[in-house]
């Protein structure tokens, strides 16, 4: 029953979610293997996976504006971002729970964010491999 348990948490982290995320992306650069035929192929909304509960991410574009956003957001990922001295600090509530609740409230948001990205990076990826078929 705890291997269950385990299994369960483990999946639903933030470094699985950043792992899959990671990995799907690597698997879209390794897949397009010709970038430029991406480009003015519009983008199929139909990126939602009914077992994810992730929907489709609105944007205008093409396919290869999602796969350059995708390998930066990969990128920024595992480098980091430079940020500047002169950004800004946001003022934020001083008691634990306070930081406990936004600390959630963005893990939250993160691992959706993910789900998505990962959905759009298996896509992109299926949609390229259907696109090569073709040519």
């Amino acid at each position: 029953m705890m291997q269950l348990s385990e299994s369960y948490t483990q999946r639903n982290s933030l470094f699985s979610a950043m792992s899959r995320f990671i990995g799907a992306v690597n698997n879209m650069d390794q897949t397009v293997m010709v970038p430029s035929l991406l480009r003015d192929v519009p983008l199929d909304h139909q990126d939602a996976r009914p077992e994810t509960g992730a929907a489709h991410l609105p944007e205008d574009g093409d396919m290869y504006g999602s796969y350059v956003l995708l390998k930066s957001i990969r990128d920024d990922m595992q480098c980091g971002v430079l940020q500047g001295d002169e950004r800004r600090r946001e003022k934020t509530g001083t008691e634990d729970q306070d930081l406990e609740t936004q600390f959630h409230f963005h893990l939250r948001g993160l691992q959706a964010v993910l789900s998505k990205l990962t959905c759009r990076a298996d896509t992109l990826t299926s949609r390229y491999k259907q696109q090569i078929v073709h040519f």
